[in-house]
Parts: structure tokens; C-alpha cells; sequence
């Protein structure tokens, strides 16, 4: 059954107003250099994302999602790669194209095609449902300490139990999570530094304070990722979960499937937020689990169909027992689907149907579309 067609959709959907930071704040969370732009220096909903379309030769069709910061020229040559294949043909276990930030979406596509081909679903492909639902929490970037807890207060009236955060050495993670234990007294923190808070010593000065209200969940990244014994001394300094995040999207970084093993083999962490693609989920939460460590799905607060992957996985992950990073409409104007990923806090469902499970929206993507192109045999 070969691909004939391959529809690209480039898109830039906003966040809501409110939903990102402090309107007193402005600290993009684009981690990424970009062409002469360095990170840090592009908010997450200023870049776009494409969108991709594939078409079997029997009128199947199957969707995928890149993560941002993609360029069409890019991802329209590795298009050109796949028209004429025979999908029953292509190794999915490992695509052949390069491993890029491009990547992941082409996987996505092709499961999600195939899935459909053979009227099965994309996490029956990965072995089965572990669980029918996720536990999912709630977001947000820097934030004045004054917002804290009433934003805190909210998400919990809506059922979420945990709320993530990013967060610098110049953010007040001690009044905030003071403020959360008084608006939201069931709500637990995620603190997500980013690699920030630059030394143990910034780390313990946090940490000892954090232990005392007693409503952090974790502490991801907290300082550079090189400095991996240092990880392993601050979890023996603080009961408060020490985590790290594999994001292999951030290829450029260096981060690798590795960096799991050499944080368990030293001692260094409690649990992984672990972002990528199905396969290579899958081969992460197998080394978390046979270590019998708990795992979340991260994301780069994505659309629809990414958070449709990310579902598959997840319910298919015996270690994925945090709260996964899939947020994405609460954050952005639109996820682009025609009927959003269920989600009654605290736990989302995985959706139901063949492939991903999910239908996007033409008619929204239209609206949020920026560039169009067609690969053709």
C-alpha cells in the first residue's frame, strides 16, 4: 500500500492571553537557538508548526505533527522520501531518515497510517493499553507571586492536583508554593528550572525551605545536565524527588537515550520526564521501569495531534505515573482537532478510533495556516 500524497500544513497557533506568564514578565521559554537567535530568546507560540498529511493509494489517511521551530523546506524534501514507499514496508522501529526534530512527526504519521490501514489502533502497535487513562497536570511559565496562588486555586477547581512551573533564580519558588498550600491545599508543584538555578548550593538553599511546606512533588533539572553527580548528591541532601528530563527532540543538546542509564547507574535521580517519539518512548520507559522508577511524558506544549501521540504512549508505559506534560489547550487558542483529547482533570483518556484516534480540525487549521505545500509521486 504506498503513500501517494503528502499534504504539509504550516501553522502558528497563539496562547490564550494570560496563559503563559505575568504580563510584567517577559521570559521566552524557547530553549533552542534559532537561525542567529540564540535560546531563551523566542516565546514557545511566536514559532510555528507543521503539520503533516499522509495518503495511502487506497484513500487512507494519517496525521502528524512536528515539533516547532521546523522549516517547511526541511520537512517538504524528507516528504519527498516517503512518496511512492510501500507503508507496509517501512522499518518503523527506526524511519529511514535522519534523527532530527522532524523525525518524531514523520513517525507520527506513519503509525498513525498504518494503524489505520490495518484497523488497529497506535497503541496496539506498541504492545497494548497499560492504562486507558493519564494523569495530566496543570502549567504555567514565570510568575509574579501575587498571581500564585489564586492561578493555582483555579486549576484545582477544575480537578488538577499538580501544577508545573518553570522557574529561575530570580523567581520566589517559596512564596509560590507558600501561597499554593493556602489557595490550593491538595495541589502539588512541579518545579522546572531548566538547568537554572546554576549551583547545589542555590539548589539547598530552595530545597530546605521547599521540604518544609511539603507540597513539592519534584524538582526537575535543576542545574546543568553534565554535572550528573551532582544530581545524585542533592537527592541524598533533600527528600524532594530530584528528576530529569531526556528530551530527545534537543538533539542538539546532545541529550540521548544514554542519559538515562548513566543517571540510574548513578543513583542520580527519582523518576524521568522523558519527550520523544513512540518508538523511542517506548525504549525509555523500558529502562525506567525495569529500574522501578516513575516517568512523566514531557511535551513543548504542543497541538492536538503531538498530545494524540503522546496519549498512545503513555498508556502504553508501565512507568508513566506522574503527571504528563499534556497541556496544550489549555494554553493555546485552538489544538486544531475537531473533537479534543478528553481530559477530566486530573487524568486524560486515550481517545478512541483507529490510528491516533483523533480527526483534525481543516477548517481551524486554515484559519491558523501560514504556508501550504503537496509532495507528489
Amino acid at each position: 500500500m504506498k503513500i501517494s500524497k503528502i499534504n504539509l500544513y504550516e501553522v502558528v497557533v497563539p496562547a490564550k492571553k494570560g496563559t503563559i506568564e505575568s504580563k510584567e514578565i517577559n521570559k521566552p521559554l524557547h530553549k533552542l537557538s534559532r537561525g542567529i537567535d540564540e535560546g531563551w530568546s523566542i516565546q514557545f507560540d511566536q514559532l510555528s508548526k507543521i503539520l503533516i498529511s499522509i495518503k495511502l493509494s487506497n484513500g487512507v489517511v494519517g496525521w502528524g505533527e512536528c515539533y516547532r521551530g521546523n522549516l517547511m523546506s526541511d520537512v517538504k524534501q524528507i516528504a519527498s522520501k516517503f512518496i511512492g514507499t510501500d507503508i507496509e514496508k517501512i522499518l518503523r522501529q527506526k524511519l529511514p531518515i535522519p534523527f532530527t526534530r522532524m523525525y518524531d512527526g514523520f513517525e507520527c504519521a506513519i503509525w498513525d497510517s498504518f494503524a489505520r490501514l490495518k484497523k488497529i489502533r497506535v497503541v496496539d502497535l506498541l504492545g497494548g493499553e497499560v492504562r486507558n487513562k493519564v494523569k495530566v497536570g496543570s502549567w504555567s511559565s514565570h510568575r509574579s507571586k501575587d498571581e500564585v496562588g489564586e492561578i493555582a486555586s483555579n486549576f484545582c477547581k477544575m480537578g488538577y492536583d499538580c501544577i508545573k512551573f518553570k522557574t529561575d533564580l530570580e523567581d520566589d519558588v517559596v512564596a509560590w508554593a507558600k501561597a499554593i498550600k493556602e489557595t490550593a491545599p491538595g495541589m502539588k508543584i512541579i518545579f522546572d528550572p531548566n538547568e537554572r538555578w546554576d549551583s547545589p548550593s542555590e539548589v539547598k538553599i530552595r530545597l530546605d525551605q521547599l521540604k518544609e511546606i511539603g507540597n513539592t512533588l519534584c524538582l526537575e533539572d535543576p542545574i546543568s545536565r553534565w554535572r550528573i553527580d551532582e544530581y545524585s548528591h542533592l537527592r541524598n541532601y533533600s527528600p524532594i524527588p530530584i528528576v530529569l528530563h531526556v528530551s530527545l527532540p534537543y538533539v542538539d543538546h546532545g541529550q540521548r537515550i544514554k542519559d538515562a542509564i548513566v543517571a540510574i547507574k548513578q543513583n542520580a535521580v527519582d523518576g524521568f520526564n522523558f519527550n520523544c517519539g513512540l518508538t523511542n518512548f517506548q525504549k525509555l520507559d523500558n529502562i525506567a521501569s525495569s529500574a522501578e522508577l516513575p516517568s512523566w511524558h514531557g511535551s513543548e506544549i504542543d497541538l492536538g495531534i503531538m498530545e494524540a501521540m503522546y496519549m498512545h504512549s503513555c498508556a502504553a508505559a508501565s512507568s508513566c505515573e506522574w503527571p504528563s506534560d499534556i497541556f496544550g489547550r489549555l494554553i493555546r487558542e485552538h489544538d486544531l482537532l475537531k473533537n479534543p483529547i478528553k481530559i477530566e482533570p486530573p487524568f486524560a483518556y486515550l481517545p478512541e478510533g483507529y490510528g491516533l484516534g483523533i480527526e483534525p480540525d481543516l477548517e481551524a487549521i486554515n484559519h491558523y495556516l501560514i504556508n501550504k505545500a503537496e509532495v507528489l509521486n
